[in-house]
């Protein structure tokens, strides 16, 4: 499992990453305090309080393609 935080700004960020998780053959979350979202899940992300960064769990051995199409989100 890769742990790393992301920001999304807008609803059209939401779809693009959700776009990307789910092209993303592995297992991929939202973490927050309280709640785990399926990060594929358009509906799940849309619960999400998009003013502060998400943690982000991709359960994958090789997530450097994914990291790839999301690096826009990616907080340093």
């Amino acid at each position: 499992m890769r742990v790393c935080q992301i920001k999304l700004n807008a609803f059209s960020d939401v779809r693009s990453f959700v776009d990307a998780a789910f092209a993303f053959d592995d297992e991929v979350d939202i973490v927050t305090d309280t709640h785990k979202i399926n990060a594929k899940s358009l509906l799940g992300m849309m619960t999400l309080d998009l003013s502060v960064p998400l943690t982000l769990r991709v359960y994958s051995d090789h997530p450097e393609k994914f990291y790839y199409q999301i690096k826009n989100y990616l907080v340093a």
